[in-house]
Formats: structure tokens, C-alpha cells, sequence
């Protein structure tokens, strides 16, 4: 059978489900039984060896013997098997138990986070547990049969279906795959020609809201096609329990030993203090407030600083998504060790969001004055499947080339899509494989083209200026103080912009000494700030059409409207 009939068959599961469960939940089900089934196929062939030496062995620690006998990170030292199971209708809820209980301590964790004892009850209740059984055990998932590269590819497959299935909650923990492709292209293509051709090469990626691991996988399989001896390894960190078990489960089905998948929030929880990674990628929550963390965020940034993660500054509670950005920052390899690149998607907001002396501002100040910010692509709006907002992929390294040293490019990928025949949900839009290409080689290119713009990294600095007037009495004589200096008047009180590569007295003296010839800047309140304005960049004006166009088609309209009432008799 092929990956596809292989999941078209655990698929039709969903038939003895639909009724006792909402189409939402399917995944619910089918998943944790698919994985429970490759494990029960894999160790097969050494399950009468495991159970002979369960009884002889009289070491207290059988793990490491158990490993070596299956050749796996995993075993199982019950008597039953899918096969066995079912030879007894009547305790099958019972021994199903007991073979879940007498795996190793990881696979028991994957199953307990997938919640299946629940699952199992309600498949009880339902009368649909034995015939669930049965079911996955008419499949063959055997390694010999499905190896673990085509066992990966068909879980992915599953996880894609169940997630575009119930799109309502999809974009919480589900990518679209071309979105993930598009980020991977981006983020590998400076190493396409040397960095990763290298025979016997090893490479880290590292996704901190890693979901249900769409995008370690879809990276995994992009590099692996550039070269077939590069060794990756997938590393992760998810929140929600499910989508972890989820995740973990692909790692393992697929063969990934090293790779090493948490459960627990990245910011108070890092599963990977003190490690860094040569490719990072994320697609964090968008406008998710951070306030169950708040604490332990703002502990970690007043007492380490920049020695921890978050020394350059916090954003408001209301949106995390530039604390994700600066915990991948901290795990970045040293320049002088090979570096790292990092790919994020972001929606509008961390581009501008925040005043000078912001945390915001005071997080992309950081990040730009450290030359990391490679590129910026804005993506089509109507991409995701929970939300039509516009979206944009930031690229950052440590590790930047000559002609992008000091540079920050800005591209308009924002034309390159195409309606797709059914929406998902919120996601109407697809950038097809020639688009992604097109988008590629803006970010690549060295070509002038209307679609993308290099700016130094000062350009998007600016000096934030108070400018102060006086405050005048009934006879218009300016009030002093005890020292004899000029008293502002708050209600005259005005800022201007600077932009942080002009002077700000000849601009003071350009633009308002001409219009308030009273005014001074208050320096003590100037503040430095940055901002990405990416649309108005590309903005482009267009001229309203002449009123006479505009009347004579009023004109034809009310014509065509008086003759068709006519032709009714009104």
C-alpha cells in the first residue's frame, strides 16, 4: 500500500466514529491509536524475546536490556498486542489498560498527554472500542513495511487532514504548509551552495511553540532533500498537552533518537537552558497576552539583563510574540562558531507597535542596532486558517554576508498568490511553488525590482523631540521661575520625529522655529525609538478618476434603470 492508501485507510476510522464524536475530534482518536499501533508492529519481532527475559532477568534496572532487544528507544513487557486484544470482547477495556501501562515511561507519556484513557472510556461507553481495535489491527505498520521516513510523511498526512478539519482552531497549533515552506526557503537559502552540501554534516533546529511539529518536520525533509547525508535534529518546545504527544509521537515515528521534544511554556519553563541551534523557525501566538508569566519574565529580565532573555526590553502584556523572538535570539551559536539564522512569522504589530522608549521599540532597537535583522517579507493576507490579518516573516542572523552587513531589506511579497477553489476557514489564499520561488529571489536578488527595498539599519531609528513653549500670563510676558527660567506650558507641549541620521536642531530650526519662534527642545525628554513602516514604503498612490468618467457612468446607469422600469410599466 502506499502512504496515501495507508492513510486513507486509518482514515476511514472515522466512519465507526462519526455520531458518537464531533468531526473535530476525530484526531482525537486516530492519532494516539496510529502511533500505539506502530509501536505494536515495530516490536513484534522481538516480543516474545521481551516478555523470556522480563521473566529471567533479575537486574533492577531492565531498560537498557529491553532497548538493546528491540533496537528502539521504546518497548512493551505485557502480554497482549493488538492481536491478542482481541480475543477477549468482554475485558478488552481492562487489558487495553494493561498493555498502555507496560510500555517504557516515554511512550506512557506521549499516551497519557494524549489523553487516551479518556478516550478509551469514551470509546467504551460508545461500544466502539473493540471494533477500533480490530480495526488498526487490520493495517500492517510494520518497519518493513512502512519505514520510518514514509511512517513520518503519513502522520504529518493525518495531522494536515484532522487540522484543516476542524479550521476553526486549526491556526492555534497548524501552519499552512506553504507558509513553512516559503520560511525554510528563506532561512536555508544563503547556505544552499556551501554550508549545506557538506558531506557528514550536522544540523540543529530548534522551534520554541513547535505545535503538533509541522515545521520540524517540514524543515527536517527540506534540508534532507538538498542533501542526503545531512544529519538534522529536530528539537522543540509546546504548551498544550495534546499537540506536544502530537508532535513527539512524528519525532519518533520517523526515527529522530536525538531529538528531543518538552511540554511546558518556553518563557517560564525552558526546556533548553544554556543550548543553542543552527536554524530556528516559529510561528508564535499571535496577540496572546503574556500574563500568567509576567513574573517570571520581568524577575528574569530586571536580575540578569541581557544575561538572560529579555534584557532588551518587554512588550506589552497583551502580545508575546516578541518574547518568542528574544528567547531564539539567546539561543543563538556565536558568530565566530558557526552563528545561526532564525525565521519568525509575525503579524503587523512588532513592526510598530510601541512608542519611543517603549519596550517594543526598545526590543527592535536592540535587535536592529546589533545588525540581526536580515529581511522582512510580507506575506498575502487570507493565508492562515484562523485569521485574514496580514502576516510577515522576519529573518534574522549573527552571521549576516558582506553585502548585508548594515542592511535591513524589506520585500513585498504581498501579490504572490492565488485564490484557492475552497476556503479553510479563514484561509482563502495559496502561494503556489513558483510564487515561493518569486518571493526567494527577491530576498536573494541583487537586481533592482519594485518589490523590494534595502535600508541601512539607521533608517528606521528615529528622535523622539518635546518641544516646549511658554507659559504666558494675562499679560503675555512668559512666567519664570525661582532660577529666572522660561516655564513651559504643558497644554502648548508637542513631539516631533526625528529621523536618527539627521541633526535635530537643524530640524528643530527647518521645520518649527518658523512657525513657533518662541519653542526650545527639552533634551532631558528625547527619546530614541525604531519603527519598520513597512506599507508605507510601498505604498502607491492612485489618482481618483476624473468626475466627468464618474457622471457619465451615473448617467448610463440611471438610463438603464429608467428603461428597465419602463419596460415593467412603473
Amino acid at each position: 500500500m502506499s502512504i496515501t492508501e495507508v492513510a486513507n485507510f486509518i482514515w476511514s476510522v472515522a466512519d465507526l466514529l462519526r455520531g458518537n464524536f464531533k468531526q473535530g475530534e476525530y484526531g482525537k482518536v486516530i492519532l494516539p491509536f496510529t502511533v500505539l499501533r506502530r509501536f505494536d508492529c515495530v516490536l513484534a519481532p522481538s516480543k516474545d524475546k521481551i516478555l523470556e527475559m522480563n521473566k529471567t532477568l533479575t537486574v533492577s534496572n531492565k531498560t537498557p536490556v529491553f532497548k538493546r532487544l528491540t533496537g528502539h528507544d521504546y518497548y512493551n513487557v505485557s502480554r497482549f498486542d493488538f492481536e491478542k486484544l482481541l480475543d477477549d470482547s468482554n475485558s478488552i477495556e481492562t487489558n487495553l489498560r494493561d498493555y498502555i501501562n507496560s510500555f517504557s515511561e516515554d511512550v506512557k507519556e506521549i499516551l497519557d498527554n494524549f489523553e487516551l484513557g479518556t478516550v478509551i472510556e469514551r470509546l467504551k461507553k460508545a461500544n466502539l472500542l473493540y471494533l477500533i481495535i480490530q480495526k488498526f489491527n487490520e493495517i500492517d505498520l510494520a518497519a518493513s513495511t512502512v519505514d520510518n521516513l514514509e511512517m513520518g510523511y503519513m502522520f504529518e498526512e493525518l495531522i494536515r487532514r484532522f487540522s484543516e478539519q476542524s479550521n476553526e482552531t486549526a491556526g492555534e497549533h497548524f501552519t499552512p504548509r506553504e507558509v513553512i515552506e516559503l520560511m525554510v526557503e528563506l532561512l536555508v537559502e544563503p547556505d544552499l551552495t556551501d554550508e549545506l552540501t557538506k558531506d557528514g554534516i550536522v544540523k540543529t533546529i530548534f522551534d520554541p511553540a513547535c505545535g503538533t511539529g509541522g515545521m520540524l518536520s517540514v524543515a527536517q525533509n527540506m534540508m534532507r532533500a538538498v542533501n542526503t547525508s545531512l544529519t538534522i535534529i529536530p528539537f522543540g518546545q509546546e504548551l498544550n498537552p495534546e499537540t506536544y504527544a502530537t508532535c513527539k509521537s512524528d519525532m519518533i515515528l520517523k526515527g529522530n533518537d536525538n531529538s528531543k521534544i518538552v511540554l511546558g511554556n518556553s518563557f517560564s519553563e525552558d526546556g533548553f537552558i544554556g543550548q543553542t541551534f543552527d536554524y530556528m523557525l516559529t510561528n508564535p501566538p499571535f496577540g496572546v497576552e503574556w500574563k500568567k508569566v509576567e513574573k517570571f519574565v520581568k524577575d528574569e529580565a530586571a536580575n540578569l539583563g541581557h544575561g538572560g532573555r529579555f534584557g532588551a526590553g518587554t512588550p506589552r502584556i497583551s502580545d508575546g510574540s516578541l518574547l518568542f523572538l528574544q528567547h531564539m535570539i539567546n539561543k543563538m551559536t556565536p558568530a565566530d562558531k558557526g552563528g545561526s539564522r532564525i525565521g519568525i512569522v509575525f503579524n503587523g504589530s512588532p513592526l510598530f507597535t510601541g512608542d519611543a522608549g517603549s519596550g517594543e521599540s526598545e526590543i527592535r532597537r536592540w535587535i536592529i542596532e546589533n545588525d540581526l535583522l536580515e529581511a522582512v517579507v510580507a506575506l498575502p493576507d487570507q493565508l492562515f486558517y484562523n485569521t485574514g490579518i496580514s502576516t510577515y516573516i522576519w529573518i534574522l542572523t549573527n552571521r549576516k554576508t558582506a553585502r548585508r552587513k548594515g542592511k535591513i531589506r524589506l520585500v513585498n511579497g504581498v501579490s504572490f498568490y492565488e485564490k484557492m477553489r475552497k476556503s479553510l476557514g479563514n484561509k482563502r489564499n495559496l502561494i503556489e511553488k513558483s510564487m515561493r520561488d518569486e518571493i526567494v529571489r527577491l530576498y536573494s536578488m541583487h537586481e533592482p525590482d519594485e518589490n523590494y527595498i534595502d535600508f541601512d539599519n539607521a533608517d528606521f531609528g528615529y528622535n523622539k523631540i518635546t518641544v516646549e513653549r511658554p507659559l504666558l500670563d494675562e499679560n503675555g510676558v512668559a512666567v519664570t521661575d525661582k532660577k529666572g527660567q522660561v516655564k513651559p506650558d504643558s497644554a502648548l507641549r508637542d513631539t516631533e520625529t526625528v529621523p536618527l541620521e539627521e541633526d535635530i536642531h537643524a530640524y528643530f530650526e527647518r521645520e518649527v522655529l518658523p512657525h513657533v519662534p518662541d519653542a526650545w527642545i527639552d533634551e532631558s525628554k528625547t527619546k530614541i525609538g525604531y519603527e519598520i513602516p513597512f506599507t508605507r514604503h510601498f505604498y502607491k498612490f492612485t489618482p481618483l478618476r476624473p468626475s466627468a468618467e464618474i457622471m457619465g457612468e451615473i448617467k448610463a446607469l440611471e438610463a438603464k434603470i429608467a428603461a428597465g422600469l419602463a419596460e415593467v410599466g412603473v
